[in-house]
């Protein structure tokens, strides 16, 4: 099994760190409603803008001990964190990139047959991860979600899947509905006919993941509501509802509901520890968005195996 040549490795590595880095900013200032372009980079405790050789990622916050190079203040161990943690993102999206290739060539299939739709698949895979980052830190800092991330989200992962529908071979995901009984179909002026209804793969895979996205926001405005009505106070935010259907158009409708499980299976268990620890109570408020995040990064990793397994018990 092949390899990314260690140069594509380091450069896309690179490449995730800088974004990492732009992340940080994004993390920084977009809960607080404050514009990522102006002013530039600065220490928060002296206010002093950051030289361009103090601002690489991971190195020079290494270099400079985790601390300012004017007021000596701390620098938080999270922009090394979250610059490696894109960096690896990246890492692994080119690495499924190489892999996916062998395998569809092992099939038979011709390079210019495969990769444009793999390169969408292997930009879709970074895009979520960068956004999932970002809104993971963000709501675990502040429990917020900014829309300039989730419903910018919905955006990017509906256009991508726009993108991938243009590139599907004739024929290629088509639903036709073989019944014993033809259906007759027919319109006012026109001649009646007799055969299979279907949609296109074209049709089904834009139309799914619109469903997709209304029903994994639906799932969770229904939860909202509901708790609602019984407690008479809200127990989950709108932000919540938005990254759930933004993991839901970058993934599908099965893939986020596998983010819904893992994301509450793990806040609760979180929960638990806490109030075990008396840290919290029954009625204290979690981070959901960051569990959700990490729930959607666990599904975009492991998602397709655990629902072709989870498929195979129920047959």
């Amino acid at each position: 099994m092949s390899s990314p040549p260690q140069s594509v490795v380091l450069f896309v590595f690179v490449i995730g760190l800088l974004f990492g880095s732009f992340l940080n900013v994004c993390i920084s200032r977009l809960p607080a409603h404050r514009s990522i372009v102006k002013p530039r980079s600065h220490c928060s405790a002296c206010g002093h803008s950051i030289r361009w050789f103090d601002n690489l990622p991971v190195v020079s916050w290494v270099m400079l001990h985790a601390r300012c190079r004017d007021c000596d203040a701390p620098i938080s161990w999270q922009y090394p964190a979250v610059e490696l943690a894109v960096g690896l993102w990246f890492w692994i999206a080119v690495d499924s990139l190489y892999l996916a290739v062998e395998r569809t060539h092992d099939l038979g299939y011709t390079a210019s047959a495969i990769t444009a739709p793999l390169i969408i698949h292997a930009l879709t895979f970074s895009i979520l991860g960068f956004l999932l980052i970002g809104l993971m830190v963000m709501d675990w800092q502040t429990q917020r979600l900014p829309d300039a991330f989730t419903l910018t989200g919905i955006g990017i992962g509906f256009a991508l899947i726009c993108v991938q529908a243009f590139f599907l071979a004739p024929g290629e995901g088509d639903i036709v509905l073989n019944t014993t009984h033809q259906l007759r179909l027919s319109s006012p002026g026109s001649f009646a006919s007799h055969g299979n209804v279907f949609l296109t793969g074209t049709e089904a895979l834009i139309m799914g993941r619109i469903a997709a996205i209304a029903g994994a926001a639906g799932i969770l405005l229904a939860v909202r509501w509901g708790y609602k009505a019984l407690r008479k106070r809200d127990g989950m935010g709108l932000g919540d509802v938005k990254l759930l259907a933004m993991i839901a158009a970058f993934l599908g409708f099965g893939e986020a509901l596998l983010a819904l499980f893992a994301g509450t299976l793990a806040a609760s268990f979180y929960g638990i520890v806490l109030i075990a620890r008396r840290r919290a109570s029954s009625a204290s408020s979690l981070p959901l968005g960051s569990f959700l995040a990490a729930g959607g990064l666990f599904a975009a990793l492991f998602g397709p195996r655990i629902i072709v397994w989870y498929i195979g018990l129920l047959q």
